[in-house]
């Protein structure tokens, strides 16, 4: 009895194993992406592999201009962001980074939700003044996610 249980239960296992190696029809019919690249597979290409998705990378250095960040700066800093307030001013640069701009946000976030922790009336955990002032700066440098 034993011996047709384990015989069952290795037909089962090599039956899914053969299920999980042949690929299904509408995969044999999307051709997969090659690349010279070493790293750079299907996964690379394409948003979805094997029926699971996959994060695209993002461009390598995102760029704002220097008056876009200023701009967001004073916005922050008019709102009461210390942090926004103590950071310098960029000038002579043809474009920042646009790692700056989200790192300003985020501790201005931050700033203001520690500031507005007692307040009754709040917005994603800041005070509406707060909450508009944050988004608008975002907006003005172009980020989305901070």
């Amino acid at each position: 009895m034993k011996l047709a249980k384990r015989a069952g239960l290795a037909a089962a296992v090599a039956a899914a194993a053969f299920a999980m190696a042949v690929p299904t029809a509408g995969a044999a019919s999307t051709p997969a992406a090659k690349s010279d690249h070493p790293g750079a597979g299907p996964d690379k290409a394409n948003s979805v592999q094997d029926g699971h998705r996959v994060l695209r990378p993002r461009t390598a250095n995102p760029q704002i201009s220097p008056a876009a960040y200023n701009q967001a700066r004073s916005i922050l800093a008019k709102a009461g962001s210390m942090y926004a307030a103590k950071s310098h001013v960029v000038h002579g640069k043809s474009s920042v980074p646009a790692r700056y701009g989200a790192q300003l946000l985020a501790c201005a976030r931050d700033e203001f939700r520690h500031d507005d922790k007692n307040l009754p009336l709040k917005q994603s955990g800041m005070s509406p003044y707060h909450y508009i002032a944050i988004h608008d700066a975002a907006k003005t440098m172009g980020i989305t996610r901070w």
